[in-house]
């Protein structure tokens, strides 16, 4: 129950009313009591309250020192509820303040952020019974919540009382790869990164809502408790739009962490491309469309460092960049160890290092014949170029007919080498 802090009442008949608060009573001179007793209701729905709540009784003995010439009014009994209650903390910003009374109806009512900002509008019931905020408040703010309560008397009873929302190291965040705006291939799956760890993964799925303008549904796959990934039980139809609606502010994630932000995403399809790397011929097909348009010799890895099978989807690219031995985990002395190398036209393919990319000199001689990567897909000049200005983020690539495999979800986006049972039949 939320205590009073002052009552009045005007003056009647040349009456002289006067009222202070006695153990959680409204108190009025000259005997009579208006006792503010919590209703069942009290205190309602803010559960982030940090202040607890206290009931009084319904009524308690008081004398009054008046004058015998002077009379008294006497106040009406009424019950009234808050929330959030007066000095909680850590309060949700999607809880819409609320008020609700009984016996009395309710007047001028004020909430606003303390250190000066927008006044929160709400809306008074036909009765004037109740009031509610009409939109959600802030992070990290401290507001002052004040309000008239009229008894049936007449009797005026302000009410003022403070609040505050989470403040920022409870807030969580997330982004979307790939990145809003952007176009990509029909393999490229959507992946959401949080801030924080989401304990309660029904409820920020719930809060996540996607859709194509293929129609195609699709279903989330937990990597660990900051990252989420979401496919259709197929590619993405070639020119589709996916628009990613994200609802998560004021979302419970779990461990006292709230999400601060409502936002809608969206990324396009380009046309379907995807290359077929045969170890049992050594050569890459290319597939536009469906139609195949080229046909390259390649390199895969050796039985020490092997090209894993499966399905693979295009990360990210660069036209020349730096090759380091330590970066797959061999120190110089070891066996398969090689000095820093520069290479053109790199495809990442994997997060453990494996890329498309042109084949060092020494090793184009014998694409098509011999595996000599350390699990790469190495090519000729022509070819790694070729790969590298029509493929991108989103296009796949698909390792066939070597011992080890396949590409792990982990393993940069290995999601299509799970079948969709196995997708959906995910436990979090």
């Amino acid at each position: 129950m939320s205590n009073l802090s002052d009552g009045k009442q005007p003056r009647r008949r040349g009456w002289k009313i006067g009222a202070l608060i006695v153990g959680g009573l409204l108190v009025v001179g000259g005997g009579a009591v208006a006792a503010v007793t919590a209703p069942s209701w009290a205190n309602f729905g803010n559960e982030q309250a940090a202040a607890p709540s206290s009931s009084a009784p319904s009524s308690a003995p008081f004398s009054s020192e008046e004058p015998e010439a002077e009379q008294t009014a006497v106040a009406e009994e009424f019950t009234f509820g808050v929330t959030p209650t007066d000095g909680a903390v850590a309060v949700n910003p999607v809880t819409l303040p609320e008020i609700r009374v009984e016996e009395a109806t309710i007047q001028d009512v004020s909430l606003e952020p303390v250190d000066g900002g927008e006044p929160v509008a709400g809306t008074v019931s036909e009765d004037g019974s109740s009031w509610k905020a009409d939109g959600p408040l802030s992070f990290a703010t401290e507001y002052a919540f004040e309000f008239v309560l009229v008894d049936t008397a007449g009797g005026e009873h302000r009410q003022e009382q403070t609040f505050t929302t989470v403040q920022p190291e409870n807030e969580a965040n997330a982004w979307m790869y790939p990145a809003p705006g952007s176009t990509v291939g029909t393999g490229q799956t959507i992946e959401i990164t949080f801030s924080e760890p989401v304990i309660n993964k029904d409820a920020v799925e719930k809060a996540i809502t996607i859709t194509s303008t293929s129609g195609q549904k699709g279903a989330f796959y937990w990597l660990n408790d900051s990252e989420v990934r979401y496919r259709a039980q197929e590619y993405w139809d070639p020119n589709s739009t996916i628009t990613v609606d994200v609802q998560l502010f004021g979302v419970d994630f779990g461990n006292g962490m709230i999400g601060n932000f409502n936002d809608t995403w969206s990324f396009s399809t380009h046309n379907d491309r995807l290359a077929v790397v045969d170890n049992a011929t050594k050569e890459m097909q290319v597939f536009i469309d469906g139609k195949l348009e080229k046909t390259f010799p390649v390199t895969l890895g050796t039985e020490e460092w092997p090209s894993f099978f499966g399905f693979y989807t295009v990360m990210e690219q660069y036209e020349r960049t730096k090759f380091t031995a330590e970066s797959i985990g061999l120190k110089p002395g070891d066996p398969a160890y090689y000095e820093p190398t520069e290479v053109n036209y790199a495809s990442r393919i994997s997060n453990g290092g494996a890329f498309v990319h042109e084949a060092l000199p020494a090793a184009q001689p014998i694409l098509g014949e011999l595996n000599v990567s350390h699990g790469c897909v190495g090519m000729s000049p022509e070819g790694a170029k070729y790969f590298y200005d029509m493929f991108g983020p989103g296009d796949m690539l698909e390792i066939r007919n070597t011992d080890t495999g396949p590409v792990q979800v982990w393993d940069g986006f290995g999601d299509w080498n799970l079948t969709w049972a196995e997708w959906t039949s995910q436990q979090v």
